[in-house]
């Protein structure tokens, strides 16, 4: 294991380092810059050229790249070009927020998956089954900002359940005003990743239950339920753990979008302002430690897959 982990360390670097060189060429490359937020009609061509120069905008764009991986390297993001407060301020006050959206998410499309995967796989032919499958096609199919809207449309425009927008109301801080504020965006976020676990346990689930372990233990007189949970769905969970690695990517992608959808005062808010406004230090940092966070997820979701099926590791070598 502590090989595996050293691997992906030894890739991470280089992969960051890729990944800081694309965004920073695209941003170069993209129409206008952070000047634009200060610069008017009746300005003339050297008050413009002054703003871009205290800014550091008229230096070689690898000048402006190496200055900043500098910084990175040593713990500073910068300053936002915009209000001027550092980066990491702004990031750490938003971070919280998204984690709170993801996290909460992720919980929901894993209580909802198990047990409903495992209800597909032993009601294959049911009338609920089936129904429950086309509820998987659409969380697959259908865009996180219009299930979004609809479900704004209707438990909040509408019938007045939920809230439409935002962490907390006005003047009330409580847990209970918390969740009201998260049941709809984390319906949103986890509706996708809850088509997608269900469908995989729903699959591992019933080819468990045609191996030959199953049928010994049926004829040894075990009941459906203790053959169900204590052998069939320990031998499914590895799969569940693969693609939990696999969905960070679109659980973090998705945050972004249901955090503009419904206003939710995370990174992924923060980013959007951020590119409409051109701030080019607050997209690079919320890119890459988007980018860490897709890697780490990646590399936790093989440790666990490690250790909840140990056969993978002697067949490897011990990796």
């Amino acid at each position: 294991m502590l090989k595996l982990i050293l691997n992906r360390v030894k890739v991470l670097i280089p992969m960051l380092i890729l990944i800081s060189i694309l965004s920073f060429g695209l941003l170069e490359l993209a129409p206008g810059d952070p000047a634009d937020a200060y610069i008017n009609p009746l300005m003339s061509a050297q008050d413009i050229e002054n703003i871009r120069v205290n800014m550091g905008l008229d230096k070689p764009v690898y000048i402006r790249y190496l200055s900043w991986l500098k910084n990175t390297l040593s713990g500073n993001l910068g300053i936002s070009y915009i209000n001027h407060m550092p980066v990491t301020e702004q990031i750490m006050e938003k971070m919280g927020n998204t984690f709170i959206l993801m996290g909460t998410s992720l919980i929901f499309s894993i209580l909802v998956a198990i047990p409903l995967g495992i209800f597909l796989a032993v009601n294959k032919n049911s009338i609920t089954s089936k129904i429950s499958s086309i509820f998987n096609y659409i969380g697959v199919s259908i865009p996180s900002f219009w299930i979004g809207m609809i479900l704004i449309s209707i438990f909040s425009v509408k019938f007045n359940i939920f809230p439409s927008g935002g962490m907390h109301t006005i003047g009330n801080d409580s847990f209970g005003d918390l969740v009201k504020h998260l049941v709809l965006p984390v319906i949103t976020l986890g509706l996708y990743n809850t088509a997608i676990f269900t469908n995989y346990v729903e699959a591992s689930v019933s080819e468990q239950l045609k191996k030959q372990y199953v049928v010994t233990a049926r004829a040894k007189g075990l009941s459906e339920k203790i053959i169900l949970f204590k052998h069939v769905l320990k031998n499914s969970l590895t799969s569940l753990v693969t693609i939990l690695g696999m969905s960070i990517q679109k659980l973090v992608t998705g945050a972004f979008v249901t955090e503009v959808v419904f206003s939710w005062p995370g990174m992924g808010r923060l980013m959007i302002d951020s590119i409409f406004s051109r701030d080019y230090t607050i997209i690079m940092a919320i890119t890459m430690l988007s980018a860490l966070f897709l890697i780490l997820g990646n590399l936790v979701a093989d440790i666990l897959y490690l250790l909840i099926d140990p056969k993978i590791k002697s067949s490897k070598g011990g990796f």
